[in-house]
């Protein structure tokens, strides 16, 4: 068996300007889904630790004034402000939709720099997980980048 068989050669699903654009809109996800994350994290705290959700307008059932900006009271299902904008249950929509639109940027640069299945699946982590989807996205950075700089000769020439 001769040497360069035994050496496996290395090929992207892409252009290194690809893959480069891949990683640019991950780490805009991966900024975007972990501050989301953070919020929502908050959120949950107040809402399971404090029983309050933050409102914005609406009336208190209680005293029937007008109520600005702030939490509300909730008991089980019940809300102490009627018709204002829940800002706390507007974080958790947010959050699941900017998470699909995470996963869809990792499925994009795993595609891409072909790596194994299990690197996806710690990426897609990082957008469950408080605080990782920030340490993940620069690992995830300097490998991709250190991955195209070894391998220049591997991306696919269309």
């Amino acid at each position: 068996m001769s040497e360069t068989s035994k050496t496996r050669k290395r090929r992207f699903g892409g252009t290194a300007d690809q893959i480069r654009s891949a990683l640019g809109f991950y780490k805009v996800m991966a900024y975007l889904t972990g501050s989301m994350l953070l919020l929502l994290t908050a959120e949950l705290v107040i809402r399971y630790g404090f029983g309050s959700v933050l409102m914005a307008g609406g009336t208190n059932t209680s005293t029937g004034e007008a109520h600005g900006f702030g939490l509300a009271g909730v008991q089980g299902d019940v809300y102490s402000v009627t018709g204002g904008f829940n800002i706390s249950t507007a974080v958790l929509i947010v959050h699941g939709w900017m998470y699909v639109v995470y996963l869809i940027a990792d499925f994009r640069l795993w595609s891409l720099m072909r790596w194994p299945f299990s690197k996806f699946i710690l990426i897609a982590l990082g957008g469950v997980i408080p605080f990782l989807s920030f340490f993940v996205e620069g690992r995830i950075h300097r490998q991709a980048e250190a991955e195209l700089a070894a391998n220049p000769q591997a991306s696919k020439r269309y």
